[in-house]
Formats: C-alpha cells, sequence, structure tokens
C-alpha cells in the first residue's frame, strides 16, 4: 500500500471515532465498592449485562473505596459508570472537600436511582450495645475513610448528639475487613451502609450473636437532611435477629459523566431494566429497583442518554 492511501484509510479511521459513538464507547468501565459490600456483585451483574448488550465493547469492573472515589474517577474521565450514594452524589456536585470534593464536580450526571441503603449498626452481643448511647468509650469501624458510609457514619452520630471523640477506638475500615476484627474480638461494632442482607453482616451474623442497634426517628430528623429516611430492617433479614429494627434508608444512584456518548448511555440504561431479574439473581438489594423512580428528582442532572430511554418509557413526558 503507497503511503498517501495509507495516510488517506488512517486519517479516515481516525475520523470515524470522532463521529461514531462506539469508538468512543469501546472501554466500559464499572466502578464499584468493595468485594464484600453489594456495589461489587452488582457491577459484576451489571458488565455481564452490557457485555451483551454492545458485544463489541470492552466491559471491566473495578472494586473501589466505593461512593466519594467512584465520583472522583469518573469527573476524572477513569469510569464510565458507578454506584454512588445519594448524599455523597450531593456533597460531589457542591464541591464539599470535607466529603472528599475538592472542587464541585459538574461532569456528572445521573443514570438512575437504584435501591436504598439502610445504614446498619452491627455490635457484638457481647459487648453490651443495646442502643446508639451504648456505643460510647467502645470500639468501632466506620467504614473506609471519606467513603459513602463514612459520610453517612459522621451525619448519624451528629444526630445523635454525638462525634468519634466519644468512642474509645474508631477505624476506618471496610465492611469485610471491620466483621474480621469483630470476629477476632478486636471491634465492638460497626456502622455499614448498604442494601439488606449483606453478605458481611450475613456472614458475622452466622459466626457470633450480633445485636443491630436501632436508630430512633428523631434522630434521623435532626440530621436534617432530605437524602435520610426512617426505614426499618425487617425481621430475619440477619441470623438471630427476631424483629424489625428502626434504621435509616438512603438512596443509590447510578451515574455517569458527561463525556460517555448518549448512545452507550442509552444501550446502559436500557439493558438494566430490560434484566432486573439478573441483578435481582447477584444480589437480593436489586430486588427494590423500579423502573417508575429511576429518574425522580436526580441530585445531579440525567445523562441525555438516560433521558432518551425515560421518554421512550413513558416515565418522563
Amino acid at each position: 500500500m503507497n503511503r498517501p492511501l495509507r495516510r488517506t484509510l488512517l486519517l479516515a479511521a481516525v475520523a470515524s471515532c470522532f463521529s461514531v459513538s462506539a469508538c468512543a464507547a469501546e472501554f466500559i468501565n464499572v466502578l464499584t465498592g468493595g468485594t464484600s459490600g453489594v456495589y461489587y456483585p452488582l457491577g459484576v451483574a451489571l458488565s455481564q449485562i452490557y457485555g451483551k448488550a454492545m458485544p463489541a465493547a470492552k466491559v471491566s469492573v473495578q472494586a473501589t473505596k466505593a461512593s466519594a472515589e467512584n465520583l472522583n474517577l469518573l469527573q476524572a474521565g477513569r469510569g464510565e459508570i458507578a454506584f454512588t450514594l445519594g448524599d455523597a452524589l450531593n456533597e460531589a456536585w457542591k464541591g464539599n472537600e470535607e466529603a472528599g470534593f475538592k472542587a464541585p464536580l459538574k461532569k456528572l450526571r445521573t443514570v438512575a436511582a437504584v435501591y436504598p441503603n439502610y445504614i446498619q449498626i452491627v455490635a457484638s452481643a457481647d459487648s453490651g450495645i443495646k442502643t446508639l448511647a451504648d456505643l460510647k468509650g467502645k470500639r468501632i469501624a466506620v467504614g473506609a475513610p471519606k467513603s459513602g458510609t463514612e459520610l453517612n457514619a459522621r451525619d448519624i452520630f451528629r444526630g445523635a448528639g454525638m462525634s468519634y471523640k466519644d468512642f474509645g477506638k474508631v477505624e476506618y475500615l471496610p465492611f469485610g475487613e471491620s466483621v474480621e476484627l469483630m470476629k477476632n474480638r478486636q471491634l465492638d461494632a460497626t456502622l455499614i451502609s448498604a442494601g439488606l442482607g449483606v453478605a458481611a453482616v450475613r456472614d458475622l451474623s452466622v459466626a457470633q450473636k450480633i445485636i443491630i442497634v436501632p436508630i430512633p426517628p428523631d434522630v434521623v430528623a435532626k440530621i436534617g437532611e432530605a437524602s435520610y429516611l426512617s426505614a426499618n430492617i425487617p425481621a430475619k433479614t440477619y441470623e438471630g435477629q427476631t424483629g424489625d429494627v428502626q434504621s435509616v434508608a438512603v438512596q443509590n444512584f447510578l451515574v455517569t459523566h458527561e463525556g460517555v456518548p448518549p448512545d452507550t448511555v442509552y444501550t446502559m440504561t436500557k439493558s438494566m431494566f430490560d434484566n432486573l431479574d439478573q441483578l435481582g439473581s447477584a444480589h437480593a438489594a436489586a430486588k427494590a429497583i423500579r423502573k417508575e423512580d429511576a429518574a425522580k428528582a436526580p441530585p445531579v442532572p440525567l445523562h441525555p442518554g438516560a433521558e432518551k430511554y425515560y421518554r421512550e418509557a413513558g416515565i418522563l413526558k
């Protein structure tokens, strides 16, 4: 092949990647959370769904420290879709440095509201902890630093008139590590923000007797954030849990960024809702995902690709 012709073909290929979304969508990195949480198994299931819907794409799954890290990665263009808690998404949009966002992350776009996280304060039965006040002076894990879980921990304890200074020891650890320390009697309690039936807590409840510490509605009211809602953890969610426990729910979202092509986001949104059974098989938390609620009051603007799907589905007028 002569040089002029080769150069012409090369320029044509480059031009096509600027004009065709398939080239931009060749890599889809799904940002999740720790492998012992809910985000990760759902991210794996999503990657399988996306792989079938977009066979030309190279889909990968990345374990992360969850919400704050995921949002910063999206802003930097180092992922195409991510799970996050709604309160972290709000703080990212505003640019709250204390929450882990040095500047407003204005490239973020919403794909869907998915399922609620339940803030679950889990204590060893041997610790004697039965109420929030009983946590004072105890050893507790509050999630990875500046993760969505840790942001939830700060808010919950603030609503209860407490701070980290009230505890005997504070560990900043993801679910799996905090549960292992509880098994070894090195921690008295851990705060976990996740879907119901999270594997780390199920595993712990089988290994030893646990108490799910109630979070009363008056504590939720004192937080003063619309993203926090009183909710119950149903009886028998975990081994030995004989009754409902008052707690707090926070909405989870799937988020992308403005640089992901509309056709790609449309396909990701549609394929997820076409395969909710597969997500539900990956984790029971996904059974709470409702298409009719997915576009309600997003903390950041909807991505045009997601908006197109919701309009076609009759959810947005």
